[in-house]
């Protein structure tokens, strides 16, 4: 197969980058160019949540540069995302569609879940090293402009992934006042971040192990680490030196010492300060800093999707493990969700002529089994709705803000009445109508898999869906009464044919 040439771009808080790829089955990919400019969004935007006129003008023509670049290197597909600066604006779809109309080119923003989790991505494509930092206690540091990312790895698993307000950007904008007013800049800091640090670990790191912490982005590794990495590690020695070196600097001083804008060094301080701070929350041996940024995960992304790379790592169980530790913390009950699960998959993988959904409708409608019951852990008399709130309240890396609202509606509809699309009332869902359509599918799979277990014991020892023609045969093997399960799993049958219109029919074997 011939060479494929991609495009990524991040617009981002206080730069705006692409990188171009050449991907093909032989080589995987490499990077071919990279090119960044200054551009500080997160400005206007964590301050009033608008962009004024010149930053607009600036942003559309750097995103005219790129185009240009992109024909140049013949690159045939490109992604360009926008971030936390673009979530907090009060009018991003107005700035999308004028960038269009300017550019030609088409913004997407990304939900904080998605970002950090194509900044995942990045650190994965250096495969060797990622597979063996991760099989110990691992945190991931994403420091972002606007907000922090933390993601906790064990034995090869992500154990949890948080998203802090406490962005470097976000911070300078925040305390900039207070800065000219102090001595010792490092401390304001530290007592500014030191209320979400203290409820990170006490909810966290209960009997956590933390010994490597991998640091994304380049804003330290290109300035203050530069001429010191040996294998892009940085030991606590050497992170805590160059740091007491550091953070008694004003922007002007670093600014010449680094040869850059003294805006951009600005950020240094409250890059370093979160750092430090979790290196002792943790404490860590050492930081390994590979580098990458977004730009490298939705290369990876799009090579994944187009099969020019076949990973080694599994996402999607990442996803899932994620949400499985959700409704741990929710006290849900362990045995109902895997019973559950185990229910609804065989139904989805026996549908499969008929439903039309693929693997990552599949994926949903298993987060929806791990988190169908969490309300319980508010209220027992409002679970649908409590559910729906926490799903709706509550990042779920890897899935987009749509997604988890298709996994929050199926839930919610899993024991109130399903409301169609033409009766809504604002249901706040604001899904449209393709979307509120598999919320339909994923729900009538949901009610039918909860019902076999109402009683929580597991009384269906095994399941086998039987597709032929347009009727699903439901054969049951259970040795004990399965009264309540057969007689709730008749008022479910209704709508589930109304979904798929094929008829259901139950059978039940009895096991011997």
């Amino acid at each position: 197969m011939a060479a494929t040439t991609f495009a990524a771009i991040d617009i981002g808080s206080y730069e705006t980058s692409m990188k171009i790829f050449e991907f093909s089955k032989k080589i995987g990919f490499k990077e071919l160019n990279y090119v960044r400019y200054r551009l500080e969004l997160g400005r206007g935007a964590y301050s009033n949540g608008k962009l004024d006129v010149n930053m607009v003008d600036s942003l559309c023509e750097i995103l005219a540069d790129f185009k240009k670049m992109m024909k140049e290197f013949g690159a045939e597909d490109y992604r360009a995302c926008a971030t936390s600066a673009f979530r907090e604006l009060k009018n991003p779809i107005l700035i999308i569609e004028q960038i269009y109309q300017r550019t030609g080119v088409r913004v997407e923003i990304l939900s904080n879940a998605e970002q950090h989790f194509l900044g995942y991505k990045s650190i994965a494509a250096i495969e060797a090293g990622f597979k063996k930092m991760i099989q110990k206690g691992t945190a991931i540091l994403d420091v972002g402009g606007g907000s922090l990312q933390v993601s906790l790895f064990d034995k090869d698993s992500l154990v949890t992934t948080q998203s802090l307000k406490i962005g470097s950007m976000r911070i300078r904008e925040r305390l900039k006042e207070l800065e000219k007013q102090n001595t010792h800049y490092d401390q304001l800091i530290e007592e500014f971040i030191r209320n979400d640090l203290t409820a990170f670990q006490r909810m966290h790191l209960k009997d956590r192990n933390i010994k490597n912490i991998i640091l994304m982005g380049d804003l330290l590794t290109d300035t203050i680490f530069k001429e010191e990495l040996v294998d892009r590690i940085i030991t606590r020695e050497e992170f805590n030196k160059r740091y007491e070196n550091t953070v008694y600097k004003t922007d002007e001083a670093l600014a010449e010492e680094l040869g850059m804008d003294p805006e951009y060094a600005s950020l240094v301080i409250p890059t370093m300060v979160i750092c430090k701070n979790f290196l002792d929350i943790f404490n860590a041996e050492s930081v390994w800093a590979p580098g990458v940024s977004l730009l490298d995960g939705l290369a990876y992304d799009f090579g994944e999707k187009e099969k020019f790379i076949k990973s080694v790592h599994n996402f999607e169980n990442d996803i899932l493990v994620a949400s499985r530790n959700i409704a741990k913390r929710y006290s849900s009950g362990k045995n109902h969700i895997q019973g559950t699960t185990d229910l609804a998959l065989a139904i989805f993988d026996s549908m499969k002529k008929v439903h039309g959904m693929g693997q990552r409708e599949r994926l949903l409608l298993q987060i929806a089994v791990q988190l169908h019951d969490c309300g319980k852990y508010i209220s027992l008399g409002d679970v649908a709705e409590c559910s729906y709130r926490i799903i709706m309240a509550t990042e779920i890396i890897g899935l987009s803000t749509e997604e988890r609202q298709i996994i929050a509606s199926a839930v919610r509809y899993n024991t109130t009445e399903f409301v169609y699309y033409d009766e809504r009332n604002d249901d706040g869902s604001g899904l449209d109508r393709n979307r509120h359509v598999l919320v339909a599918k994923l729900t009538a799979i949901l009610r039918l898999a909860n019902a076999m277990d109402r009683s929580h014991y597991q009384k269906v020892q095994g399941l086998r869906a039987v597709l032929k023609d347009r009727e699903l045969q439901l054969i049951i093997d259970s040795s004990r009464d399965i009264s309540l399960e057969l007689g709730l799993l008749k008022e479910k049958v209704k709508f589930f044919e109304e979904v798929f219109g094929i008829r259901l029919v139950l059978r039940r074997k009895r096991k011997m």
